[in-house]
């Protein structure tokens, strides 16, 4: 299986991007294409999907994300079609809440999920699914949203150390800001 890939992202589309490495470009369908910026490096961690007639590519901008993915797989009439969208439109948090809650509703908004599929997600991930809160990858997060605000790298690793990576990005970015601006 390949992990991952580095390289350019030449194209945005709305179901994939299309990310050249070493003058190849691969064609890699992800749940959200649009938090990939075009002439970016990025690197993308992959899924292999293949079947006797498809190889597809599945990509993710973390692994928590690719993790939850290949969970949601393992559901019992779940294939990727069914599992990008759920990704695309949930955070992760609220989906793995949503399993451990059993919130049927909550599953069901999403497209192609009816109550039976919602029940089965319940009961193959219930219980199964921890959530892991990655400090870099937070401080990652946090990281560009400074930068897009304007802030300098020197500036933002100053502080970015200071500011609780439990809490959800707004607020991490509103204490980071505090932090910042005193």
């Amino acid at each position: 299986m390949i992990d991952f890939i580095n390289g350019i992202v030449e194209e945005i589309e709305s179901d994939h991007i299309t990310i050249c490495t070493n003058g190849i470009g691969f064609k890699v369908f992800t749940p959200n294409p649009y938090v990939f910026k075009e002439n970016d490096e990025s690197k993308v961690y992959l899924y292999n999907h293949i079947r006797e007639d498809e190889y597809s590519l599945y990509g993710f901008k973390t692994k928590e994300e690719r993790e939850l993915f290949l969970k949601l797989l393992n559901v019992k009439g779940l294939g990727p079609k069914v599992a990008m969208p759920i990704l695309a439109t949930g955070s992760i948090e609220g989906i793995m809440d949503a399993i451990d809650r059993e919130n049927i509703l909550y599953l069901t908004k999403f497209p192609k999920v009816g109550e039976k599929l919602a029940r089965q997600i319940i009961l193959d991930l219930k219980g199964k699914l921890v959530a892991k809160q990655d400090t870099k990858v937070v401080n990652e997060e946090l990281k560009e949203v400074l930068e897009s605000l304007g802030y300098k790298g020197a500036d933002i690793k100053r502080i970015i150390t200071e500011v609780d990576s439990t809490l959800s990005i707004e607020e991490q970015v509103k204490e980071a800001l505090k932090l910042l601006i005193r």
